[in-house]
């Protein structure tokens, strides 16, 4: 969609089709990672897979076809390798979703400082070593886009995220500041900032009576789930969004938009 020309109509329908690009997916195994995958897939991109887990990796590369891969976020090494492979086999990449991101709860006067320093590593450093080798190769090869996954936690604050919501304050300031100096090169940057997501990992710490209370804060009555912030992701990722650059668009049910204060 490069046209000046307001009184053509694009196809809409095939804007939002990835058919035949190239995508990395980072955190692809499990939760928000496996639905973003499935639904990449079903717009036709061709998929690189990576996870720290190689039976995740392999699991979810059966189910979409892509193409499975093992590595530690945080490590320079392996993410350069990653990028290097994904290129090789994509042919190029068009596009990089970064889903990876967990945390140490605790009250803040309590966090340590291997507390801290896991989260940061866990939610923004990955997102610096990725965004900087994908960011390489999308500008030899003429652009991409790249999609990050933040949180409501870096936008407002919640008792016991501190590290988190902290990182994830830093990773929405990182994406920004990727779509200010690569737009001129033709890479787009966004972040999606979910509210509270029924995870598998989430629903091994919270019970469904700390659900069903939770979903009572939430204007839609419900917590998302990983399908709610892939089709986020999908839309980012596509070119309906060609000109949604340096956006956090947020996916919490409303819960943003609420005030607190309740009428007696």
């Amino acid at each position: 969609m490069t046209s000046t020309d307001d009184t053509s109509v694009p196809s809409y329908r095939d804007l939002f089709r990835l058919d035949g690009k190239g995508f990395v997916v980072v955190g692809a195994g499990q939760g928000i990672g496996r639905q973003a995958s499935h639904a990449l897939a079903q717009a036709g991109a061709k998929l690189f897979l990576i996870d720290n887990r190689q039976e995740l990796a392999k699991e979810i590369a059966d189910e979409v076809k892509g193409t499975p891969w093992v590595a530690d976020a945080r490590d320079r090494g392996d993410v350069e390798r990653a990028i290097k492979e994904a290129r090789k086999t994509l042919g190029r990449i068009h596009g990089l979703v970064d889903i990876v991101g967990m945390a140490k709860w605790g009250e803040i006067l309590d966090v340590t400082d291997d507390d801290f320093d896991w989260t940061f590593g866990m939610v923004l450093r990955h997102a610096f070593l990725f965004s900087q080798a994908a960011g390489k190769a999308m500008e030899e090869d003429g652009g991409g886009v790249m999609t990050f996954v933040a949180s409501v936690s870096g936008i407002t604050s919640a008792p016991k995220h501190a590290p988190y919501g902290a990182a994830k304050a830093g990773l929405m300031s990182w994406m920004r500041t990727l779509a200010v100096e690569l737009g001129p090169k033709g890479i787009r940057a966004n972040a999606v900032a979910p509210g509270f997501v029924w995870t598998p990992r989430i629903s091994q710490l919270i019970s469904e009576e700390g659900k069903k209370a939770s979903e009572q804060n939430v204007p839609l009555r419900r917590v998302a789930l990983p399908s709610d912030i892939a089709g986020a992701i999908l839309f980012l990722s596509s070119d309906l969004a060609a000109y949604v650059n340096g956006v956090t668009l947020v996916v919490d049910g409303g819960v943003e938009a609420k005030f607190g204060y309740q009428t007696p």
